[in-house]
């Protein structure tokens, strides 16, 4: 909104200081602030607002320490965090960008979908929220259409350096766009190898000419998958005070920073990483993002005053899957998302090893004393918060190792 009015002004009324909208770095900083104050000022007063209406956690006693003093905590803060997110985005970054409109559609689809399921739980006074089946359907919606607007939408390309005659890349001239060709592509970034680059055309090749228009087929169920994988990550990692909104903070940290260096044409070239014009807007997107879950983490961290509920954590965990396959770093996504990948591996090591054990002795075992992760470490007698922090610190470590695979190849 303010990007598009200081736009006009500038080119009409040449205010001096109108054109600083310009600037990506400019506007992501208001987003950050804008984003911290309507969490930290404004979530105070939701926090109230929901004790008053005795919106509070509904807690089953699994012998936890702790965990029953939890009790009446008030729920559904995701609405801080949708909130701080949202409107920072509406002022500060260009409302017309493809990227934008696909991550505020994204974000409000899990939004609402987590808002239902807690609603059901706290009003409804039924324990089992919303059917898991449709939970599974919205997911799969937000893959589909979000699949399809980066699949066949025009403006979602990359830009490649044109050969000289010899086949040699020419020198980068910034100010020069015949340098560049605009390619429509279904190029990914891949880690830990020498080119770095992966085409998902390449798996239909054995097709023949023409085979990657269809390659839509491979990549939206792949985009379904990730999503539903990454919001569920987040959904189970979200079981200790501060603990998803830590691990998503320092994942939109590593996000913020690929997404800028994807959308500037000076370090794409030099990391030589796939140029994706117009992903530069994300970073306003995303500092949103980071900001809202810093300012959440002043009332969630321990002992929390407010729980995110599935309104925040099926958001959290689908706005990282879906802003990493729109900079193409969702092959990075079990890296940088390590935390919820440990999370969601422990839930169907635990499961699957129960059911195959008793189904051939009769008698179920455990390889942890309680799934998810973070609660084996409780039964161990180990303190919520020292958990937390060691969590924050193993998703900093693979935040790091992500950032890395830069130029590790």
């Amino acid at each position: 909104m303010f990007y598009h009015l200081f736009e006009y002004i500038d080119a009409n009324f040449n205010i001096p200081g109108s054109g600083l909208f310009q600037y990506i770095s400019f506007r992501a900083a208001l987003a950050v602030i804008t984003s911290l104050l309507i969490s930290m000022v404004f979530g105070g007063k939701l926090i109230k607002l929901l004790q008053r209406k005795q919106v509070g956690e509904s807690v089953r006693d699994l012998g936890l320490d702790g965990q029953v003093e939890k009790s009446g905590t008030p729920t559904m803060g995701g609405l801080i965090i949708l909130a701080a997110i949202i409107i920072p985005t509406l002022l500060f970054a260009k409302l017309n960008n493809i990227y934008t409109i696909t991550m505020l559609l994204a974000t409000i689809w899990l939004g609402v979908i987590g808002f239902i399921d807690d609603y059901i739980k706290v009003f409804k006074k039924d324990k089992k929220g919303l059917a898991g089946r449709f939970k599974i359907v919205g997911q799969i919606g937000v893959g589909i259409i979000v699949g399809s607007l980066l699949f066949f939408s025009d403006e979602v390309v990359i830009k490649e350096k044109v050969q000289n005659s010899d086949n040699t890349e020419i020198t980068l001239d910034v100010s020069n766009d015949s340098q560049w060709e605009e390619v429509k592509s279904t190029k990914t970034t891949i880690p830990f190898v020498k080119d770095n680059e992966f085409d998902y055309a390449w798996l239909l090749s054995w097709l023949g000419d023409g085979a990657a228009k269809y390659s839509w087929l491979i990549f939206i169920p792949l985009v379904i998958i990730i999503v539903v994988a990454v919001s569920n990550g987040a959904n189970l990692t979200d079981g200790l005070d501060g603990l998803a909104t830590g691990t998503s903070a320092i994942i939109g940290v590593t996000l913020a920073i690929f997404a800028y260096i994807s959308g500037n044409v000076i370090f794409a070239d030099y990391l030589n990483v796939l140029y994706i014009p117009n992903s530069g807007e994300l970073v306003i997107f995303i500092s949103a993002f980071v900001g809202s879950c810093i300012g959440f983490l002043w009332y969630n961290s321990f002992p929390a005053k407010v729980f995110m509920g599935d309104t925040g954590s099926l958001a959290l965990g689908g706005i990282i899957a879906v802003f990493a396959i729109a900079i193409r770093k969702e092959l990075l996504i079990p890296v940088f998302c390590g935390v919820f990948l440990i999370e969601n591996l422990s839930v169907i090591i635990q499961v699957s090893y129960f059911k195959i054990t008793k189904k051939k002795t009769g008698e179920g075992k455990r390889v942890f004393l309680m799934a998810p992760l973070h609660h084996h470490y409780q039964k161990r007698g180990i303190h919520e918060a020292k958990i937390v922090a060691r969590f924050w610190i193993v998703g900093i470590m693979l935040a790091i190792l992500s950032i890395v695979t830069l130029k590790l190849r």
